[in-house]
């Protein structure tokens, strides 16, 4: 099985602590075109480990890939069998993360360093299930040259089928810098991922790096397949309601804000009744009314009510509540003024 561009146009990236089930959930009520990732999941987690409470997922989710992280190319084989059974449409391996984590398991961007071994781990993931294999990488880590780093991961992945890679346009420095510095520090270099595109034109290449808004995406666009957004819509979550109209041409009115917090209710009651906190769900929606009426409102009643009443689902319709007082409030304003002009 093989992905198209349209398939990988926009994604929304795997990031540890954050893009749990419950966070999938609320950003597929605004998008049902995103790709979504999981958290990156060790190979040997899942062939050892609580494999439903690591893999189990919402079947509103898809389209959903499962991002392993290892280096051994027989357990990232067993995991990713394990993982095409539980209906994840897309196996992707990281060799992007540079978190302490990572290094002292010898995978993740320290893969960089080593393509031979990535291309090995790719063929016999792909040995084992009919899913697409991915790779999401760096251009590079601590002194390697991008340009030869990034092109010789490339070229050897690609001699055993890889079709997608998707490629945060940043080095990661595996000495000297934390993951959160990885994030920022490291500069940008777009152009090289542009230059990858135009050399490889038969493969799927996505962008991803310090992407912020829709705009910045039309432009990556011109130069790639896909983008792949992190921070960004975690932050203003509501940045995915117009990507389905915007970047792939559907006609599909988007939920409104208020309206995304009355489809999340039922969900939150199932949570709550199968004895997981309200607070993991709501410590992802914090950002849904960021800049707007209600919005300082919104966060403060859920950060101080859903730690505590983790059990009550209702703290989200009084979040709500709160807002829509907020927002009449600001309406009535503006028509006030309004009229004065």
């Amino acid at each position: 099985m093989s992905l198209t561009a349209p398939d990988i146009r926009f994604s929304v990236a795997p990031m540890m602590d954050w893009t749990d089930r419950h966070d999938r959930y609320f950003l597929r009520l605004m998008s049902k075109r995103a790709r979504l990732y999981t958290e990156m999941v060790t190979a040997d987690a899942i062939r050892f480990g609580d494999r439903d409470k690591l893999l189990a997922y919402n079947k509103e989710e898809h389209p959903l890939a499962l991002q392993l992280g290892g280096s051994d190319p027989s357990a990232l084989a067993e995991a990713a069998k394990i993982g095409e059974d539980y209906g994840y449409d897309e196996i992707n391996l990281n060799v992007g993360c540079p978190s302490d984590r990572v290094q002292s398991g010898q995978f993740g961007a320290c893969l960089m360093q080593d393509p031979d071994l990535v291309a090995d781990c790719a063929a016999a993931m792909q040995a084992a299930v009919k899913l697409p294999v991915t790779i999401k990488s760096r251009i590079g880590v601590d002194e390697q040259e991008p340009s030869e780093a990034l092109f010789t991961l490339v070229e050897k992945c690609k001699s055993v089928g890889v079709g997608h890679f998707i490629v945060h346009a940043r080095k990661a420095w595996l000495a000297g810098l934390s993951p959160k510095e990885n994030r920022d520090i490291p500069p940008l270099d777009y152009p090289l991922v542009y230059q990858l595109k135009e050399t490889h034109r038969d493969l799927l290449i996505s962008i991803n790096g310090g992407i912020e808004t829709l705009d910045e995406c039309h432009a990556h666009l011109q130069k790639t397949d896909g983008v792949m957004l992190g921070r960004a819509p975690y932050k203003n979550p509501y940045l995915l309601a117009t990507i389905d109209r915007d970047l792939f041409g559907d006609t599909t009115t988007p939920l409104s804000r208020n309206e995304i917090v009355h489809a999340l209710m039922p969900y939150a009651a199932r949570l709550v009744e199968s004895g997981s906190p309200l607070h993991a769900l709501t410590r992802h929606v914090m950002g849904l009314f960021q800049g707007m009426p209600g919005g300082k409102i919104w966060r403060r009643h859920l950060s101080e009510n859903a730690p505590r009443r983790g059990d009550d689902p209702q703290v989200l319709a009084e979040a709500l509540a709160l807002v829509e007082a907020e927002q009449e409030k600001r309406a009535a304003y503006d028509a006030l003024q309004e009229a004065g002009e």
